[in-house]
């Protein structure tokens, strides 16, 4: 079907942070797949993990233990506030299974009637039709009916319409700590501290949705870490499988109390060849000084492109947040300057609000990004000249 705008390019494979193109060409990739490839392309332990796997076992079914799964889930609750852990196949099923534990939470309560969840206006949460209304944007709910009930938006940051919107039907909030497709939004720590104080107050479950920004995207495992604020259910996938299709909810016991056998499945959910994707990512993320290099790296890109702002300040407005997950926010079109990007061999997103996304491989060396940098001021020269701006105020250093 033609629900896809896709540009006339193609590639065959692909080498860390490099794709070849089937023209021949090489690519700069800092689009990650949008924020999926963490690890880069072809990565070897990666590869090693999946071609063993593949030989053993591709699919036995949720009727039998999965001792990969049962591994992932152990070390994913290591390293979380997590007790529990339902692993599914996308973004969009792990924030659906976020939402029935929200709902199943209250009824298992007491309080069926507890269902609704306040939600925030510029949201992504998914495509399925929960997920769309718990987003609530009007551009993705068109032509597909009444949305599904059960979801208050209530505007970005703004603390005293979340209170208005809590009743007595109220199940939970649920947040992106780190907004991507809506804009490279971060969300101040002392408003997620202010939602889990209201959480605790009315007996609410916090949801983070991390879909975007966990799997160390921020320079942390996951991106509440940084914040000081701990969600009671946490939606995963995009790179939990380092680009194998792979999501997960987590949650505490107390949180996940209503979701007993039968309550939830899943055909594909925690297979084989998943888990050994996820077991292989963990292996390199939890390796000692993993995340430091992706914070070092993230700050020298984060300077690097506070120059290219300050040399641009006709087309870029401000460079927005954390670790790998860098959005530009464009006083010319998004579209503009990823076609500037890509016709200087460099591949980039928009979002939201007018942002250009930067999502490098969290692998990615110093030299890897200069070599961006150096792209992305080319692109800008070259959209500055088709502007009428005078280019760059001062030389690029």
């Amino acid at each position: 079907m033609p629900t896809f705008a896709r540009v006339h390019l193609a590639f065959e494979r692909g080498e860390g942070v490099w794709l070849h193109a089937t023209n021949g060409e090489r690519y700069l990739d800092f689009t990650s797949g949008v924020a999926v490839n963490a690890l880069g392309h072809a990565h070897p332990h990666l590869v090693a993990a999946l071609a063993e796997q593949s030989q053993k076992l591709w699919h036995v079914s949720n009727l039998y233990e999965i001792p990969e799964a049962e591994r992932a889930a152990q070390r994913l609750c290591a390293a979380s506030f997590a007790d529990v852990v339902f692993f599914c196949n996308s973004g969009a099923e792990a924030v659906e299974g976020a939402i029935k534990c929200a709902r199943k939470f209250q009824s298992a309560n007491g309080a069926p009637e507890r269902y609704r969840i306040v939600t925030f206006e510029g949201a992504f949460h998914g495509r399925t039709l929960a997920t769309l209304a718990a987003g609530g944007q009007k551009k993705y709910l068109d032509g597909f009916g009444p949305p599904v009930e059960g979801f208050d938006q209530v505007p970005f940051g703004d603390l005293d319409a979340v209170k208005r919107a809590i009743g007595d039907e109220t199940a939970a909030i649920m947040i992106e700590p780190l907004m991507g497709e809506g804009g490279v939004r971060a969300v101040e720590p002392s408003f997620l501290r202010a939602l889990r104080e209201l959480c605790d107050e009315h007996g609410l479950l916090l949801v983070f949705d991390e879909v975007q920004s966990g799997m160390g995207r921020t320079g942390e495992l996951f991106a509440y870490q940084r914040t000081g604020v701990t969600p009671d259910v946490m939606s995963l996938a995009k790179a939990l499988g380092g680009g194998f299709p792979v999501g997960a909810v987590l949650a505490t016991d107390e949180a996940a109390k209503g979701m007993t056998a039968g309550t939830h499945g899943s055909t594909f959910g925690g297979n084989p060849l998943a888990m050994s994707a996820v077991n292989a990512t963990l292996d390199v993320m939890l390796a000692p000084g993993f995340f430091e290099h992706v914070q070092r790296i993230a700050l020298l890109f984060k300077q690097r492109l506070a120059e290219i702002k300050d040399r641009y300040p006709a087309l870029v407005a401000e460079v927005r947040g954390e670790g790998l997950l860098i959005g530009l926010r464009m006083l010319v079109p998004a579209g503009e300057l990823v076609d500037a990007t890509r016709a200087e061999n460099m591949l980039t997103v928009g979002a939201g609000d007018n942002v250009v996304r930067l999502l490098p491989p969290l692998i990615a060396s110093e030299q890897e990004i200069a070599e961006g940098v150096a792209r992305l001021d080319r692109a800008l020269a070259r959209l500055a000249r088709a502007h009428g701006h005078s280019g760059k105020a001062e030389t690029a250093g």
